[in-house]
C-alpha cells in the first residue's frame, strides 16, 4: 500500500515539474471577445494586430506539448495557411493562421516552455502576434457561441 501511495506521489510530483495536469478535464474553455477558425486556432484584435493560438479545445486533443515550430518575424501569413507546427506526445499538428498579415512578434517562451500551450492556451500559450492586412477577415471567423457549439458538434461525430 505505501508502495503504490509513493508512486503516485512522484508521479504527482513529476507532473507538477513537467507542467502537466494530472486532473481529469471535463470540458474545454472557450473565451468570449475572441475570434475562433474551424481549424481551432484563436485571435484576439487589439487594433490594427492581433494575437493568434490555438484553443483550449485544440490543446486538449492534442495532449502534452513538447515543441513548438515558431515563425520568423517579418514573415507573411496569409488566412488559412500554415505557418507552423505544435508537437505533443500524441501528434503533430500544424497550426493555421485564422488572419492575414506580416508577424511582428512570436512567443520565444514557447522553446523553452511548450507545456505553456497546455497550461494558458489563451494567455502565456500565445504563439503569434500579427500586424493585420485585412481586417475584413475576422467577419470569417465564429464567435465563441458558435465556435463552442462547432467543438460539440466535432465531438460528437
Amino acid at each position: 500500500m505505501a508502495m503504490a501511495a509513493s508512486s503516485r506521489m512522484w508521479a504527482s510530483r513529476a507532473a507538477a515539474y513537467l507542467r502537466i495536469s494530472t486532473l481529469p478535464r471535463a470540458f474545454s474553455t472557450v473565451m468570449k471577445d475572441l475570434k475562433y477558425a474551424d481549424t481551432h486556432e484563436w485571435v484576439k484584435v487589439d487594433g490594427d494586430s492581433a494575437i493568434v493560438g490555438i484553443t483550449d479545445h485544440a490543446q486538449d486533443h492534442l495532449g502534452d506539448v513538447v515543441y513548438v515550430e515558431l515563425p520568423e518575424v517579418g514573415i507573411s501569413v496569409s488566412q488559412g495557411n500554415n505557418f507552423g507546427a505544435v508537437e505533443s506526445v500524441k501528434a503533430t499538428s500544424d497550426i493555421n493562421s485564422p488572419v492575414s498579415g506580416e508577424v511582428v512578434e512570436v512567443n520565444e517562451k514557447l522553446s523553452g516552455e511548450p507545456g505553456l500551450v497546455n497550461a494558458s492556451p489563451y494567455d502565456k500559450g500565445w504563439i503569434i502576434k500579427v500586424k493585420l492586412s485585412d481586417s475584413g477577415e475576422l467577419n470569417s471567423l465564429m464567435d465563441d457561441e458558435k465556435y463552442s457549439k462547432f467543438c460539440e458538434e466535432e465531438d460528437n461525430h
